[in-house]
């Protein structure tokens, strides 16, 4: 009997979510800003589908100064008061304000860390043992909606002062960044399939 055809998570639905599915979900990051970022972004999609930010992103990049930390932490009460009014992101004031307590929180944290001779992207990666981990889910049911290792980094994260950041958020910051890979075995962009 043949193998089935591979076929793309069912969950990346439209050109934007295949878009975003092949060339970004899953793929490992290292990058400081790239991770602030996307860790700020899921916290805005609380509650909300994935493709109500995704499609958004570009606003918040240019809204927020491309989520460099140093420069939102900067931003005075006044500019987010301003944001708060804005249709092109998510009118949420604790939502908003929480991006710049996160980039706050970021930059102590990062003080601690260089102490250590360690930096963000390392305390990131240390829930995953430094490696991308990589599932072998065959259904859309298989996969968690949060995990130990996203418990555990959501704790470090409040801890740290971070906001927006409980574990069904983490785990999906994780599969996102590449920490976790959750392609179904199913789908092309499952690295057994490549």
């Amino acid at each position: 009997m043949p193998d089935a055809p591979l076929q793309t998570c069912p969950w990346a639905q439209g050109e934007d979510y295949i878009a975003y599915h092949d060339q970004e979900w899953g793929v490992p990051c290292y990058d400081r800003n790239r991770l602030f970022e996307k860790l700020c972004l899921e916290g805005q999609q609380a509650g909300l589908s994935w493709i109500t930010v995704l499609r958004k992103r570009e606003h918040y990049r240019r809204c927020f100064h491309r989520f460099v930390p140093e420069s939102v932490a900067r931003m005075r009460d006044a500019t987010l008061e301003k944001l708060l009014t804005d249709s092109g992101l998510i009118r949420n004031r604790l939502k908003i304000y929480g991006i710049r307590k996160n980039a706050k929180a970021l930059l102590a944290l990062e003080k601690e860390l260089h102490q250590q001779g360690s930096d963000f992207a390392q305390f990131i990666w240390q829930f995953v043992g430094g490696q991308p981990q990589l599932n072998h889910f065959h259904s859309m049911a298989d996969v968690p909606a949060q995990t130990a290792a996203a418990q555990t980094m959501s704790k470090a994260l409040k801890k740290a002062g971070f906001t927006f950041v409980g574990p069904t958020i983490c785990y999906a910051f994780m599969q996102s960044m590449g920490l976790v890979n959750d392609h179904l075995t199913s789908c092309p962009q499952h690295p057994d399939n490549k």
